[in-house]
């Protein structure tokens, strides 16, 4: 089966949408964003939607899944992968070339690896009747199921533990397909040190470029501190800053640091990812000619 779809992947602060916009103006591409952050409208700053990456040569480069859901609502990986391949099609019936960039594992592996995600009902008698049960039953019936939990907000409130549950008891009940994605991955990496010192300079930059106030105007357009704190990172601290709950200083250090930890889960998953048969061609952050080559080479011998 020849290769009919590039990733771009990789930790935070490495690159990977210039990268992408590079060669998917190269290669007459498009390019579907694996970000579970910047499908959220009003969410920019916070998220790094950094959209000058995508004007190459002063071409627009088409991008999908970025802005399209309302922060007040929830996005997960059913919808996704939904989404994906809406988009997948999009793409492919206009002859271009589609570019999966991003640095979400999860959703991530969900294409790469053919993750088999039915719909679920959730208005059923089930749900109702889970929702009379403790929040550590729950967590019992959850764990049963399934003990590799990935995504731990799932295990702090009762309805999206209750959802974890039947999407469980769902996927138990589906047979597997053969995936009819075979991409090439390319895996963009820098020293750590390197990203530490990107990292630390990009939340500067974000700051001074107004992202508390982006903080402020969720709030003012309804986003409680509870929804905040669930969306992570930028905006659960600035959200604690806002309450007053951190001063400024403990807010920058805190957050800094979750940044910096987050780089490295991410690598995790990327090994891990390595570890279960994905095939990832790392090359240095920002190197758009050895990937080219890569592409080219691969690409050739395709044919």
């Amino acid at each position: 089966m020849k290769f009919n779809l590039i990733t771009i992947l990789g930790p935070t602060a490495v690159g990977k949408t210039r990268l992408g916009a590079l060669l998917a103006a190269k290669f007459n591409g498009e390019i579907i964003s694996a970000d579970s952050r910047q499908v959220y409208k009003g969410m920019n700053i916070g998220t790094g939607k950094d959209f000058a990456d995508y004007l190459v040569n002063g071409k627009q480069i088409k991008y999908h899944l970025i802005d399209i859901i309302h922060p007040s609502e929830e996005f997960n990986l059913f919808l996704f992968k939904k989404y994906f391949f809406e988009a997948l099609d999009d793409i492919n019936s206009r002859n271009k070339f589609p570019f999966l960039v991003g640095g979400t594992g999860l959703y991530l592996s969900a294409i790469l690896q053919n993750y088999q995600l039915p719909p679920v009902n959730f208005e059923i008698e089930e749900f109702k009747a889970m929702q009379q049960l403790s929040l550590k039953e729950l967590r019992e019936i959850l764990f049963g199921l399934n003990p590799r939990q990935h995504n731990k907000t799932d295990l702090l409130y009762k309805d999206r533990i209750i959802k974890a549950i039947l999407i469980e008891k769902a996927n138990a009940e589906t047979n597997t397909s053969p995936s009819p994605i075979n991409s090439l991955v390319i895996g963009v990496k820098a020293e750590r040190e390197i990203i530490k010192e990107r990292i630390t300079k990009r939340l500067t930059a974000r700051l001074d470029s107004g992202m508390i106030e982006e903080v402020k105007t969720l709030i003012e357009q309804g986003i409680s501190h509870d929804r905040l704190c669930q969306l992570g990172l930028e905006y659960k601290f600035i959200s604690l800053y806002l309450q007053n709950k951190l001063i400024y200083n403990e807010m920058y250090q805190k957050l800094n640091s979750a940044i910096h930890s987050f780089a490295k889960r991410q690598m995790t998953w990327f090994r891990k990812m390595e570890r279960e048969g994905i095939k990832i061609n790392w090359i240095e952050s920002g190197n758009y000619q050895d990937a080219s080559n890569l592409i080219e080479t691969i690409f050739s011998s395709d044919r």
